[in-house]
């Protein structure tokens, strides 16, 4: 070991593999000379969390705005004239919802094989086979029709969306994932606010087209994806050692940065990764996966009953569906706002239940707030307001309880287990939540909507119930684990201080 001054902070030199991807080694004699330092500063830790913000968390979160348009403009397209031009009953168009989800839960499992496929080649393979797709319901002459292409799209977007957060993992450290995790979830909103207003756009203009409004719709909404699945083909990196926007020094700092919070040597190479099957039967059994997987279902009732039926629900308020497509959009800019402001509290003060908790109220207090205006047949106006915190409130909650289930888990096999578990069992939710608002409950739907409240109170409970959890496991393992960590050699963030020991995984509340 020898000492190297480098702008003031002291690093440790290590001999390091030729197999290493962070540094060149000797062809020649296939001993690696070069060295480099075990420990990084502040300063580099920004650079590598900025690039990887700007080229990766941005370009997902573009991936995830297309596919939540394509998923969820099924809404618009109802009141573009779908229904009447394919003879739709109302029980027909919930079947429509209903079978996009039978097959995104049932190919859920495709999450872990972010764990074992190249990402730049299987997200590419997802955006592509999702957008023609979505792009083929234009031409949709019958019910069986698009029920058929509507499964398919709930294979495709199975494969790609749920394993999202596990893929941001392999970049972030825990305490940042929410703010990530809420980047690429805001997109949500924000598609679902660009729909309407989009939808109210291609309405306008299908008057005076030669395809129906709807047809038009599928269309314009799908064939962007196809061109972005190319792209993302050369933009998406496998890991940080395969980003190519990150210099050699940066690939190295992204490695350490990691390796050092999870207190465990990881090797990063280009070759598949394995799943470990003893530590997914781990987190098959381990109650705190399943408590998320259940505020995940419940959260999943109300998220996904509320957009395809909102444009509905304000036409049904009176207002033309010219305007009902306008009004559904504000409702979720503010969200987009909201999701991104607490997200970045939550990672700031390291903390997901109090965030949950207080969400999760203010989701089910406007819920609460439009089955009520509704059963007094007040003013539409007021039943309208209620969907703001109905809407910041699932989506905020839906934000940090997808960040909060990867935080808990110690390694790649449980985390996409974490995940994959989260998702099968929470996506049962939108099987309930499309049936929520039957054509019999028009106008006001205040069965539905006092549904979606007591999903949402149930979430408040559940996470409570969680923390409590997670702080007696905390407990037991701080007990247990008095000394060992002194031994290990230290390597980390260098700062005045000197590096930051290595510490024991830590529930995060």
């Amino acid at each position: 070991m020898v000492e190297h001054e480098d702008d003031g902070a002291s690093f440790e030199l290590e001999q390091i593999p030729a197999a290493s991807d962070a540094l060149d080694s000797s062809p020649s004699t296939g001993i690696n000379s070069q060295r480099r330092p075990r420990n990084y500063t502040s300063e580099e830790e920004r650079a590598v969390i900025r690039k990887l913000d700007l080229r990766l968390v941005l370009f997902i979160a573009l991936l995830y705005l297309l596919s939540f348009l394509d998923r969820s403009n099924i809404g618009n397209a109802r009141i573009a004239g779908l229904t009447e031009d394919l003879n739709l009953s109302s029980s027909q168009y919930e079947w429509l919802l209903t079978s996009f989800y039978i097959t995104y839960i049932s190919f859920q499992w495709m999450t872990l094989l972010y764990h074992i496929i190249p990402a730049h080649m299987y997200i590419s393979l997802c955006v592509a086979s999702w957008s023609v797709i979505a792009s083929l319901q234009s031409v949709t002459r019958s019910f069986v029709s698009m029920l058929i292409l509507r499964a398919l799209l709930g294979v495709g977007e199975a494969a790609f969306s749920p394993g999202i957060p596990f893929l941001l993992s392999f970049f972030f450290k825990r305490e940042e994932l929410a703010l990530r995790t809420g980047l690429f979830i805001s997109a949500a909103p924000l598609a679902t606010s660009f729909a309407g207003s989009l939808a109210w756009l291609i309405t306008k203009v299908g008057e005076h087209a030669p395809i129906a409004a709807w047809r038009l719709l599928f269309l314009v909404e799908g064939c962007p994806a196809i061109i972005v699945a190319v792209i993302a083909w050369y933009q998406i990196p496998d890991n940080p050692h395969t980003a190519r926007y990150l210099t050699p020094r940066e690939k190295v700092v992204a490695r350490l940065r990691l390796k050092a919070e999870k207190g465990i040597e990881e090797q990063v190479t280009s070759e598949k990764s394995k799943l470990d099957w003893n530590e997914i039967g781990q987190a098959l059994t381990d109650s705190k996966c399943w408590i998320t997987a259940m505020m995940f279902f419940s959260c999943n009732v109300a998220f996904s009953s509320l957009p395809p039926f909102l444009p509905t629900i304000i036409n049904e308020m009176n207002y033309s569906a010219l305007t009902s497509q306008a009004l559904s959009a504000p409702p979720y800019l503010v969200a987009f706002v909201v999701v991104l402001l607490t997200a970045f509290l939550s990672d700031r003060s390291k903390n997901r239940s109090y965030y949950i908790i207080f969400h999760a109220i203010l989701g089910g207090a406007g819920y609460l707030f439009i089955a009520i205006a509704g059963a007094l047949k007040a003013a539409s106006i007021w039943r309208y307001i209620g969907v703001y915190p109905a809407a910041s409130g699932f989506f905020s909650a839906i934000t940090l309880i997808l960040a909060w289930t990867i935080n808990n888990q110690n390694s790649d096999s449980k985390r996409g287990t974490g995940v994959v578990l989260l998702n099968v069992l929470g996506q049962f939710g939108p099987l309930l939540g499309t049936r929520l608002y039957p054509d019999s409950d028009r106008p006001y739907y205040v069965k539905g909507m006092a549904i979606c409240s007591g999903f949402m109170l149930f979430v408040a409970i559940l996470a409570w119930v969680l923390r409590r959890l997670l702080a007696r496991e905390n407990e037991r393992w701080k007990s247990n684990d008095d000394d060992g960590l002194g031994k290990q050699e230290e390597e980390g963030l260098v700062d005045g201080d000197g590096p930051k020991a290595q510490r024991h995984f830590m529930n995060m509340l």
